[in-house]
Parts: C-alpha cells; structure tokens; sequence
C-alpha cells in the first residue's frame, strides 16, 4: 500500500482535490469525515456512548446525533472534546484502515482535517497539504455552511497553524485561484503519485 495523507484547514479545498482523484483518476479515498459519520449512526455503540455522556439533547427529532449541539457542547469545554475524541478516533482510525486495506487502487488517499494535529502518522508515504490564505478559508467556509465568520475563526483556531501544517507536507497545493487551476494542480500530482507508488522516480 502506498498511503497518501491529504489535509488542509477549513475552507482550503481539501474536499474538491479529494474528489477529483477519486472520480476522475479512480483513486480509493477513505475520509475520515465520512468514517465519523459511520461510526455514531443510529444504533452505533459510539451513539449510545454519547448519548449516556452528554444526554438526549444531541439527538435530533429522528434520534440522529445532532452534530451542531454536539460540537456547541465541546467547543465549550476542552475536557469534552478529548473525551469525545478518545472515543470515536480508535473507532475511526479502524474503519479507515481497513477500508485502504480492502483497496485495489494504485495509491490510497487519507483525508483528514486533523491529520496532522499529533504530528505525521508514520504509516503514510506522503502529505499532501491543501492550502489557502486564512481570509479565503473565512469567505469560501461561511459562504458554504451559512455561518458567520466568527464561528469560522473558532474552529481554525483548534486546527493546526497554517505554517505548521505546511512544515509537515510533502506536497503543497495553493488553492487561492480558480477551480480549473486547482484540478490542474491535481493532474498533475497524480502523475507524480502514480509513479512513486510504481516504485519509479518522478
């Protein structure tokens, strides 16, 4: 397995690089985002757990985990949040490696925001950081989720600074200009990622 990290901070674009490789080019990504989701669906062990923690109040009508009161509630309190993540990320990590372990594709990709947050996992061959001017990342994140960017600021700022993140990569991609450029960008690492996977220098 030849195991690509990808990463970026909110609003970077990590998402459209991500889904590039794996619709145009046919690359598995496992992405940890989805693997959270999986892991507290209903009737989920991780869900109950939860729901014993923190009560009824982070369910929603349907008796779904309502992410928005759940991430009001550790925000709050940093102690939450570590007793949240002790739970769900050996859960996560889990399901993720056995999904890049089940896969054909030339390289795998592992997309997580917080990748990085512990330093580099030794597992994986390269990190791939997507990177964008924290104003960008403002505009594009509360744009997209309907949020004022002081909610924005909150969540950058338990991520990973911008220029430590960028000390720990690999491979950077500056996504500050079109979505053309971008997919360029992305072509064009493909190329290169295919080749170090073959055992072949770039």
């Amino acid at each position: 397995m030849y195991v690509i990290g990808l990463t970026g901070g909110i609003g970077s674009g990590k998402s459209q690089v991500s889904d590039r490789l794996r619709d145009l080019h046919g690359i598995t990504v496992v992405d940890a985002d989805e693997a959270a989701r999986e892991v507290v669906e209903p009737g989920a062990e991780a869900l109950a757990k939860i729901v014993e923690h923190f009560g009824d109040g982070v369910l929603d009508a349907a008796g779904a985990l309502d992410r928005a009161a759940l991430r009001e509630l550790i925000f709050a309190d940093p102690e939450q949040r570590t007793w949240l993540e002790s739970l769900l990320h050996p859960l996560i990590g889990a399901r993720m490696q056995r999904a890049i372990s089940e896969s054909a594709s030339a390289y795998q990709i592992q997309s997580a925001p917080l990748l990085l947050e512990r330093g580099r996992p030794a597992h994986l061959a390269r990190v791939l950081v997507v990177d964008a001017p924290p104003e960008l990342q403002l505009s594009r994140t509360a744009a997209r989720d309907g949020v004022d960017e002081s909610q924005v600021r909150e969540i950058m700022a338990v991520q990973l600074p911008r220029d430590e993140r960028l000390a720990l990569a690999d491979d950077v991609i500056l996504n500050d200009a079109g979505l053309e450029e971008l997919h360029a960008a992305v072509d064009t690492l493909h190329e290169d990622y295919l080749r170090l996977a073959a055992g072949r220098p770039t």
